[in-house]
Protein backbone atom coordinates (compact mmCIF):
# COMPACT_ATOMS: atom_id res chain seq x y z
CA UNK A 1 0.00 0.00 0.00
CA UNK A 2 1.37 3.06 -1.39
CA UNK A 3 4.55 2.00 -1.62
CA UNK A 4 7.30 2.50 -3.95
CA UNK A 5 10.51 0.76 -4.75
CA UNK A 6 13.98 2.21 -2.34
CA UNK A 7 16.85 2.44 -4.93
CA UNK A 8 18.23 5.42 -4.96
CA UNK A 9 21.74 6.02 -4.50
CA UNK A 10 23.00 6.31 -0.71
CA UNK A 11 24.63 9.64 -1.63
CA UNK A 12 24.63 13.06 0.71
CA UNK A 13 25.51 15.47 -2.29
CA UNK A 14 22.75 17.62 -4.17
CA UNK A 15 21.05 15.57 -6.89
CA UNK A 16 22.71 16.26 -9.60
CA UNK A 17 20.64 16.98 -13.34
CA UNK A 18 19.18 13.90 -14.26
CA UNK A 19 20.47 11.80 -11.26
CA UNK A 20 18.59 9.12 -9.50
CA UNK A 21 15.58 10.36 -6.88
CA UNK A 22 16.49 10.28 -3.82
CA UNK A 23 14.84 7.38 -1.47
CA UNK A 24 13.37 7.65 2.14
CA UNK A 25 12.07 4.79 3.65
CA UNK A 26 9.45 5.31 6.93
CA UNK A 27 8.82 3.42 9.82
CA UNK A 28 5.62 3.72 10.34
CA UNK A 29 4.87 2.77 13.81
CA UNK A 30 0.83 2.06 13.61
CA UNK A 31 -0.97 -0.76 12.29
CA UNK A 32 -0.98 -1.35 8.52
CA UNK A 33 -5.17 -1.01 8.38
CA UNK A 34 -5.18 2.10 11.10
CA UNK A 35 -6.70 4.73 9.92
CA UNK A 36 -4.39 7.55 11.01
CA UNK A 37 -1.28 5.85 9.69
CA UNK A 38 -2.82 4.97 6.70
CA UNK A 39 -3.68 8.40 5.98
CA UNK A 40 -0.18 9.68 7.17
CA UNK A 41 1.27 7.92 4.79
CA UNK A 42 -0.85 8.58 1.53
CA UNK A 43 -0.69 12.24 2.55
CA UNK A 44 3.25 11.67 2.65
CA UNK A 45 3.20 9.16 -0.72
CA UNK A 46 1.51 12.20 -2.01
CA UNK A 47 4.19 14.83 -1.26
CA UNK A 48 7.30 12.49 -2.23
CA UNK A 49 5.71 11.94 -5.71
CA UNK A 50 5.09 15.72 -6.15
CA UNK A 51 8.58 16.37 -4.99
CA UNK A 52 10.02 13.66 -6.59
CA UNK A 53 11.21 10.99 -4.32
CA UNK A 54 11.16 7.54 -3.87
CA UNK A 55 9.17 6.56 -0.58
CA UNK A 56 8.82 2.88 0.59
CA UNK A 57 6.57 2.57 4.15
CA UNK A 58 7.13 -0.17 6.52
CA UNK A 59 4.27 -0.53 9.51
CA UNK A 60 5.79 -1.87 12.27
CA UNK A 61 1.82 -2.56 13.76
CA UNK A 62 2.85 -0.84 16.90
CA UNK A 63 5.89 -3.25 17.97
CA UNK A 64 8.87 -1.24 19.01
CA UNK A 65 10.68 -4.83 18.23
CA UNK A 66 9.51 -4.78 14.42
CA UNK A 67 10.69 -1.30 14.31
CA UNK A 68 14.23 -1.91 15.07
CA UNK A 69 13.76 -4.62 12.82
CA UNK A 70 12.74 -3.03 10.42
CA UNK A 71 15.77 -0.36 10.59
CA UNK A 72 18.20 -2.96 10.75
CA UNK A 73 17.65 -4.23 7.36
CA UNK A 74 17.09 -0.75 6.24
CA UNK A 75 20.46 -0.02 7.23
CA UNK A 76 21.91 -3.45 5.63
CA UNK A 77 20.67 -2.97 2.85
CA UNK A 78 22.23 -2.66 -0.85
CA UNK A 79 21.73 0.10 -1.67
CA UNK A 80 20.93 1.49 1.87
CA UNK A 81 18.13 4.57 1.47
CA UNK A 82 19.28 8.24 1.72
CA UNK A 83 16.72 8.98 4.27
CA UNK A 84 15.23 7.09 7.05
CA UNK A 85 11.91 8.82 8.73
CA UNK A 86 11.06 7.49 11.94
CA UNK A 87 8.87 8.08 14.74
CA UNK A 88 10.07 7.86 18.60
CA UNK A 89 7.06 5.89 19.40
CA UNK A 90 7.52 3.51 22.78
CA UNK A 91 10.96 5.16 23.17
CA UNK A 92 12.47 3.06 19.96
CA UNK A 93 14.37 6.17 18.18
CA UNK A 94 17.78 6.70 20.26
CA UNK A 95 18.34 2.46 19.19
CA UNK A 96 18.14 3.67 15.72
CA UNK A 97 19.82 6.73 15.87
CA UNK A 98 23.11 4.67 17.11
CA UNK A 99 22.86 2.11 14.51
CA UNK A 100 22.45 4.96 12.18
CA UNK A 101 26.28 6.03 12.83
CA UNK A 102 28.60 5.12 10.09
CA UNK A 103 25.89 3.93 7.33
CA UNK A 104 25.95 7.65 5.11
CA UNK A 105 21.92 7.40 6.11
CA UNK A 106 20.22 10.60 7.19
CA UNK A 107 17.65 10.33 9.45
CA UNK A 108 14.64 12.56 10.27
CA UNK A 109 12.14 12.58 13.15
CA UNK A 110 8.37 13.11 13.18
CA UNK A 111 5.45 13.49 15.34
CA UNK A 112 7.37 12.06 18.71
CA UNK A 113 10.85 13.68 18.87
CA UNK A 114 13.60 12.53 21.43
CA UNK A 115 13.02 12.89 25.46
CA UNK A 116 14.56 15.29 27.76
CA UNK A 117 16.45 12.42 29.07
CA UNK A 118 16.96 10.95 25.69
CA UNK A 119 19.00 13.77 24.34
CA UNK A 120 21.04 14.21 27.34
CA UNK A 121 22.33 10.82 26.61
CA UNK A 122 22.64 11.10 23.02
CA UNK A 123 24.88 14.24 23.45
CA UNK A 124 26.82 13.03 25.96
CA UNK A 125 28.33 10.13 24.20
CA UNK A 126 28.01 11.77 20.97
CA UNK A 127 30.75 9.32 19.17
CA UNK A 128 28.16 6.33 19.87
CA UNK A 129 25.30 8.19 17.90
CA UNK A 130 24.31 9.85 14.48
CA UNK A 131 23.30 12.98 13.48
CA UNK A 132 19.77 13.82 13.66
CA UNK A 133 18.85 16.03 10.21
CA UNK A 134 15.76 17.18 11.79
CA UNK A 135 12.84 16.45 14.11
CA UNK A 136 9.07 17.49 13.38
CA UNK A 137 6.60 17.38 16.27
CA UNK A 138 3.06 18.62 16.60
CA UNK A 139 1.74 20.82 18.99
CA UNK A 140 0.48 18.05 21.45
CA UNK A 141 0.55 19.52 25.00
CA UNK A 142 -1.51 22.68 23.34
CA UNK A 143 -3.74 20.36 21.73
CA UNK A 144 -4.41 18.52 24.98
CA UNK A 145 -4.85 21.58 26.85
CA UNK A 146 -7.28 23.54 23.97
CA UNK A 147 -9.49 20.10 24.33
CA UNK A 148 -10.02 20.03 27.30
CA UNK A 149 -11.47 23.95 27.46
CA UNK A 150 -13.41 23.35 24.49
CA UNK A 151 -15.04 20.94 26.30
CA UNK A 152 -16.24 22.54 29.50
CA UNK A 153 -16.93 25.80 27.28
CA UNK A 154 -20.06 23.23 25.77
CA UNK A 155 -21.07 22.73 29.40
CA UNK A 156 -23.95 24.86 30.96
CA UNK A 157 -22.54 27.89 33.03
CA UNK A 158 -24.70 26.67 36.20
CA UNK A 159 -23.90 22.88 35.90
CA UNK A 160 -21.88 22.79 39.32
CA UNK A 161 -19.30 20.00 39.68
CA UNK A 162 -18.75 17.88 36.81
CA UNK A 163 -16.89 14.05 36.77
CA UNK A 164 -14.27 13.49 33.97
CA UNK A 165 -12.71 10.31 32.22
CA UNK A 166 -9.49 10.72 30.24
CA UNK A 167 -8.05 7.78 27.81
CA UNK A 168 -4.62 8.56 27.35
CA UNK A 169 -2.58 6.70 24.64
CA UNK A 170 0.80 4.65 25.68
CA UNK A 171 3.19 5.51 28.48
CA UNK A 172 6.05 5.27 26.83
CA UNK A 173 4.87 7.88 23.80
CA UNK A 174 5.88 11.63 24.05
CA UNK A 175 3.08 12.87 21.88
CA UNK A 176 0.67 10.49 24.25
CA UNK A 177 2.33 11.96 27.65
CA UNK A 178 2.32 15.71 26.03
CA UNK A 179 -1.61 15.60 25.48
CA UNK A 180 -2.24 14.56 28.71
CA UNK A 181 -0.06 17.53 30.76
CA UNK A 182 -2.02 19.56 28.67
CA UNK A 183 -5.31 18.22 29.67
CA UNK A 184 -4.11 18.26 33.32
CA UNK A 185 -2.73 22.04 32.60
CA UNK A 186 -6.29 23.02 31.84
CA UNK A 187 -8.21 21.15 35.03
CA UNK A 188 -5.88 24.12 36.72
CA UNK A 189 -8.70 26.63 35.54
CA UNK A 190 -11.64 24.94 36.18
CA UNK A 191 -11.83 23.65 39.68
CA UNK A 192 -15.57 22.58 39.22
CA UNK A 193 -14.22 19.99 37.11
CA UNK A 194 -13.13 16.48 38.66
CA UNK A 195 -10.65 14.40 37.17
CA UNK A 196 -12.18 10.50 38.35
CA UNK A 197 -9.26 8.73 36.12
CA UNK A 198 -6.80 8.66 33.28
CA UNK A 199 -6.53 5.34 31.56
CA UNK A 200 -4.15 4.40 29.03
CA UNK A 201 -6.32 2.67 26.21
CA UNK A 202 -2.79 2.49 23.87
CA UNK A 203 -4.55 4.05 21.22
CA UNK A 204 -7.13 1.21 21.08
CA UNK A 205 -10.61 1.27 20.53
CA UNK A 206 -11.64 -2.17 21.89
CA UNK A 207 -9.24 -1.85 25.07
CA UNK A 208 -11.02 1.85 25.69
CA UNK A 209 -14.57 -0.11 25.10
CA UNK A 210 -13.61 -2.79 27.83
CA UNK A 211 -12.06 0.38 29.99
CA UNK A 212 -15.05 2.87 29.86
CA UNK A 213 -17.78 -0.40 30.64
CA UNK A 214 -15.97 -0.18 33.86
CA UNK A 215 -15.30 3.29 34.60
CA UNK A 216 -19.20 3.60 34.20
CA UNK A 217 -19.80 1.81 36.75
CA UNK A 218 -17.20 3.57 39.19
CA UNK A 219 -18.32 7.03 37.61
CA UNK A 220 -21.96 6.43 36.27
CA UNK A 221 -22.52 10.04 36.22
CA UNK A 222 -19.47 11.50 34.10
CA UNK A 223 -19.96 13.90 31.34
CA UNK A 224 -16.73 14.90 30.17
CA UNK A 225 -14.70 11.91 27.74
CA UNK A 226 -11.15 13.46 27.03
CA UNK A 227 -9.39 11.12 24.55
CA UNK A 228 -6.46 11.05 23.14
CA UNK A 229 -7.60 9.97 19.51
CA UNK A 230 -10.27 8.95 17.75
CA UNK A 231 -10.36 5.02 18.28
CA UNK A 232 -10.67 5.20 22.21
CA UNK A 233 -12.85 8.23 21.80
CA UNK A 234 -15.35 6.09 19.70
CA UNK A 235 -14.63 2.84 22.06
CA UNK A 236 -15.74 4.85 25.19
CA UNK A 237 -18.59 6.17 23.35
CA UNK A 238 -19.73 2.36 22.44
CA UNK A 239 -19.54 1.66 26.13
CA UNK A 240 -21.88 4.82 27.27
CA UNK A 241 -24.33 3.69 24.27
CA UNK A 242 -24.27 0.17 25.98
CA UNK A 243 -25.57 2.05 29.54
CA UNK A 244 -28.10 3.92 27.82
CA UNK A 245 -26.56 6.90 27.45
CA UNK A 246 -26.39 9.65 24.25
CA UNK A 247 -23.02 10.96 23.30
CA UNK A 248 -23.88 14.76 22.84
CA UNK A 249 -26.50 14.84 25.35
CA UNK A 250 -25.36 12.78 28.14
CA UNK A 251 -21.54 13.24 28.14
CA UNK A 252 -18.94 15.68 25.85
CA UNK A 253 -16.57 13.70 23.95
CA UNK A 254 -13.59 14.71 22.67
CA UNK A 255 -10.98 13.61 20.14
CA UNK A 256 -7.55 13.71 18.18
CA UNK A 257 -7.65 12.59 14.59
CA UNK A 258 -9.39 13.56 11.41
CA UNK A 259 -10.38 10.04 10.20
CA UNK A 260 -13.81 10.37 8.13
CA UNK A 261 -15.52 8.78 10.86
CA UNK A 262 -14.09 11.39 13.64
CA UNK A 263 -15.59 14.24 11.13
CA UNK A 264 -18.52 12.79 10.52
CA UNK A 265 -19.13 12.46 14.54
CA UNK A 266 -18.18 16.03 15.19
CA UNK A 267 -20.68 16.58 12.33
CA UNK A 268 -23.64 14.86 13.49
CA UNK A 269 -23.05 15.96 17.52
CA UNK A 270 -21.83 12.91 18.68
CA UNK A 271 -18.26 14.64 19.41
CA UNK A 272 -18.19 17.70 20.90
CA UNK A 273 -14.76 18.66 20.08
CA UNK A 274 -11.99 17.19 17.71
CA UNK A 275 -8.85 18.37 16.93
CA UNK A 276 -6.62 17.36 13.98
CA UNK A 277 -4.16 18.04 11.19
CA UNK A 278 -1.23 16.16 12.63
CA UNK A 279 -1.07 13.67 10.10
CA UNK A 280 0.58 16.24 7.47
CA UNK A 281 4.05 16.19 9.30
CA UNK A 282 5.08 13.48 7.43
CA UNK A 283 4.28 15.78 4.44
CA UNK A 284 5.96 18.08 5.10
CA UNK A 285 9.56 15.88 6.32
CA UNK A 286 9.23 15.15 2.81
CA UNK A 287 9.37 19.27 1.69
CA UNK A 288 12.64 19.17 4.05
CA UNK A 289 13.85 16.30 2.48
CA UNK A 290 13.75 17.06 -0.92
CA UNK A 291 15.42 20.35 -0.59
CA UNK A 292 18.02 18.27 1.34
CA UNK A 293 18.44 16.24 -1.36
CA UNK A 294 19.33 19.88 -3.51
CA UNK A 295 21.83 20.99 -1.15
CA UNK A 296 19.61 23.59 0.40
CA UNK A 297 19.59 24.05 4.32
CA UNK A 298 16.92 22.45 5.99
CA UNK A 299 17.52 24.18 9.24
CA UNK A 300 17.00 27.54 7.75
CA UNK A 301 16.37 29.28 10.94
CA UNK A 302 19.12 27.73 12.85
CA UNK A 303 16.62 24.87 14.54
CA UNK A 304 17.02 21.52 14.29
CA UNK A 305 13.58 20.80 16.07
CA UNK A 306 10.55 21.92 15.27
CA UNK A 307 7.33 21.80 16.94
CA UNK A 308 4.59 22.13 14.12
CA UNK A 309 1.00 24.26 15.14
CA UNK A 310 -0.50 21.26 12.79
CA UNK A 311 -2.99 20.60 15.24
CA UNK A 312 -6.02 22.91 15.22
CA UNK A 313 -9.81 22.66 16.18
CA UNK A 314 -11.78 21.56 13.95
CA UNK A 315 -15.40 23.48 13.82
CA UNK A 316 -18.04 21.49 11.85
CA UNK A 317 -17.83 23.36 8.48
CA UNK A 318 -13.99 22.64 8.13
CA UNK A 319 -15.09 18.68 9.07
CA UNK A 320 -17.59 18.74 5.42
CA UNK A 321 -14.76 20.58 3.97
CA UNK A 322 -11.93 17.96 5.10
CA UNK A 323 -14.18 15.28 4.11
CA UNK A 324 -14.62 16.65 0.44
CA UNK A 325 -11.07 16.38 0.54
CA UNK A 326 -10.44 13.15 1.96
CA UNK A 327 -10.54 11.91 -2.11
CA UNK A 328 -7.54 13.73 -3.38
CA UNK A 329 -4.36 12.40 -2.49
CA UNK A 330 -2.41 15.33 -0.83
CA UNK A 331 -5.78 17.12 0.03
CA UNK A 332 -4.83 18.72 -3.22
CA UNK A 333 -1.79 20.34 -2.48
CA UNK A 334 1.03 21.53 -4.48
CA UNK A 335 3.99 20.51 -2.36
CA UNK A 336 6.70 22.50 -4.17
CA UNK A 337 5.17 25.60 -3.48
CA UNK A 338 6.70 24.90 -0.03
CA UNK A 339 10.03 24.26 -1.25
CA UNK A 340 13.12 26.60 -0.65
CA UNK A 341 13.67 25.86 -4.20
CA UNK A 342 13.73 28.97 -6.39
CA UNK A 343 13.09 31.08 -2.75
CA UNK A 344 15.37 33.76 -1.28
CA UNK A 345 18.37 33.41 1.06
CA UNK A 346 15.82 34.22 3.88
CA UNK A 347 12.81 32.06 3.08
CA UNK A 348 11.67 30.24 6.24
CA UNK A 349 9.33 26.94 5.79
CA UNK A 350 5.40 28.59 6.72
CA UNK A 351 4.20 25.24 7.87
CA UNK A 352 6.73 25.61 10.73
CA UNK A 353 4.97 28.48 12.16
CA UNK A 354 1.04 28.66 11.06
CA UNK A 355 -1.36 25.63 9.84
CA UNK A 356 -1.50 25.13 6.30
CA UNK A 357 -5.06 26.08 5.46
CA UNK A 358 -6.61 23.73 3.31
Amino acid sequence: MFKALCQGLCLSLPLAAGAQAASVVFLNPGHSNETFWVDYSRFMQAAATDLGLQLRVEYSERRADLALTQARAALLATPRPDYLVLVNEQYVAPEIIRLTRGTGVKLFLVNNGLTEDQAHSIQAHPEKYAEVLGTLTSNDEEAGFQMLKAMVGQLPRDSGPVDLLAFSGVKTTPASQLREQGMRRALADYPQVRLRQVVYGGWSRERAYEQAQMLLQRYPDTRLVWSANDEMAFGAMRAFEAAGKVPGRDAVFSAVNSSPEALRGLIDGRLGVLMGGHFTLGGWAMVMLHDDAHGLAVNRDGLREHRVPALQLIDRDKARRWLRLLEQDGRGIDFHQYSAQGQAADYRYPFLTSPVDY
